[in-house]
């Protein structure tokens, strides 16, 4: 019988390489890049609902406390009266945290802050105000709560290089209603991204973003779906950087013919489904502006 070829060397290789793999990531974090990205996933269309153009226009979060608490909705509807007549005209994506914090980003048309309304889990009001740092854009377009809760992601509006961290208005112990609200470090990305809609994280150092990029010229599709995985949880006064994918185009489809308008996005962990808000072109805009549902694979 003819001897069995030794199987070493292969199982060497296999060593070899995995240890190549650890050594090119540990370098990458030592020089602050982000590691190679895991594989992107593919996100397929499961359904949809229809957006009310009042209150379902700007965004979307799920919220896990209390248990079987609503879905939550942002548009030119939900702004309260109080904060519309001191010039808090503009609300954006919201999310809310694991503990059930939720927060809803505003801005003001002039003015040199932006601002964060934070629901507390027993049903109370805050705002947490942020001065404009020196080049900060005056659009507050979304928030993203970082699973651990201590820190949030905010966005810019145009075409930007970075995302924001903030520790997280009333759930990390630094901030308060009676302070500013300091940015403490940047996520730099290493692509440009184009008037992002809304983030949130599908995991500790990963996120989905809409992007309602009508040019279609850093991607090549216009109104992206995008994945920004992070070298590193973000936080503290560290920077971190994003590798930045475009996975597929977000869904436009309308009995109107135009210009469709990508709004917020939404990942609800518990059942893995991503849902992002679409307002149709012109009347349509009243008739069929949709909420889909999408989910991996």
């Amino acid at each position: 019988m003819p001897l069995r070829p030794a199987r070493r060397p292969r199982r060497a290789a296999r060593a070899a390489r995995a240890a190549l793999v650890a050594l090119v990531t540990a370098t990458a974090a030592a020089l602050g890049a982000a590691p190679p990205a895991a594989a992107a996933d593919t996100w397929t269309e499961a359904g949809f609902d229809r957006a009310d153009p009042l209150t379902e226009s700007q965004g979307l979060t799920s919220v896990e406390i209390p248990a079987n608490s609503a879905n939550r909705y942002t548009g030119i509807g939900t702004i309260p009266l109080g904060l519309s007549v001191r010039g808090w005209n503009h609300v954006g994506d919201p999310d809310a945290s694991y503990d059930g914090h939720y927060i809803e980003p505003y801005q003001r048309d002039s003015g040199t802050a932006k601002m964060f309304r934070v629901q507390a889990p027993g049903g109370t009001w805050s705002e947490y105000v942020h001065t404009l740092s020196s080049g900060e854009a005056l659009n507050n377009s979304w928030v993203a709560i970082a699973p651990g809760g201590q820190w949030m992601l905010a966005g810019e509006w145009g075409t930007m290089t970075r995302l924001l961290v903030f520790p997280t208005p009333g759930v990390n112990p630094s901030t308060s209603p009676s302070a500013n609200l300091p940015q403490v470090s940047t996520v730099r990305l290493d692509h440009a991204v184009r008037d992002v809609q809304g983030c949130d994280f599908t995991g500790p150092t990963t996120l989905l973003c809409s992007s309602d990029d009508p040019a279609g010229t850093l991607f090549g599709i216009t109104k992206p779906l995008l994945q920004v995985d992070l070298s590193a949880e973000p936080g503290g006064t560290s920077d971190v950087t994003g590798h930045v994918t475009a996975l597929r185009q977000l869904p436009l489809r309308s009995s109107c013919s135009g210009t469709f308008e990508t709004e917020g996005v939404d990942y609800d962990r518990r059942s893995g489904t991503l849902r992002v808000i679409v307002l149709s072109p012109g009347f349509c805009v009243v008739t069929d502006s949709r909420t889909y549902r999408l989910t991996r694979g």
